[in-house]
């Protein structure tokens, strides 16, 4: 596959991320206490490797890859505000030997939001149709697993979850008004 020389550094650029997001991986498997998080991580885990063993076929084969990435489908199911006592506090530790489950939880979910970024930046910077697509469903790979984790962490009083007022919704809708035309193109014959 004849690849640009920007999608061939991408690719070096996620592969290296991915080499951090699978070791970070490792560690949190080890260390999590909490069998709902490590049953989580482990059923991400493979689709993670498997992300990474397509983009070194994106490096090392003419074809690319010919696998298609285990995107997982999204919880349709919306996280309401869980009512629960005030937020647990937190401060970065300068010392440890072991990260607790709200700093793997944390870890995970900044390292999926982090490498989605990543993602969609390359995906946009690609020309070659086949790594494109795989470039956005990693996107989304990334996307679905993090809000995954984020729901963990709703649910857990790790991440606060807070609806907007009322007030706030009332405020933004009087902003904006419907465009009248469902076929915006009539306006124009």
């Amino acid at each position: 596959m004849n690849l640009g020389t920007h999608e061939a550094l991408e690719l070096n650029e996620l592969l290296m991320s991915c080499t951090s997001s699978i070791q970070s991986m490792a560690l949190f498997l080890n260390q999590a206490k909490d069998p709902e998080l490590k049953e989580m991580i482990g059923k991400h885990y493979p689709v993670h490797v498997q992300d990474y063993n397509m983009k070194i076929e994106f490096v090392k084969k003419m074809t690319g890859s010919t696998d298609k990435l285990n995107v997982p489908g999204l919880s349709m199911t919306a996280l309401l505000p869980v009512p629960a006592p005030p937020y647990p506090s937190i401060e970065p530790q300068v010392k440890l030997a072991e990260l607790d489950d709200r700093a793997i939880a944390t870890s995970y979910l900044l390292t999926l939001k982090r490498a989605g970024r990543e993602y969609a930046w390359a995906a946009f910077e690609c020309g070659t149709p086949q790594l494109r697509a795989f470039l956005e469903d990693a996107f989304r790979m990334c996307s679905h697993q993090a809000h995954e984790v984020w729901s963990y962490m709703g649910r857990k009083s790790w991440y606060p979850i807070v609806p907007a007022t009322g007030n706030l919704m009332e405020t933004v809708g009087q902003i904006y008004r419907e465009v009248p035309h469902h076929q915006p193109m009539t306006v124009y014959q």
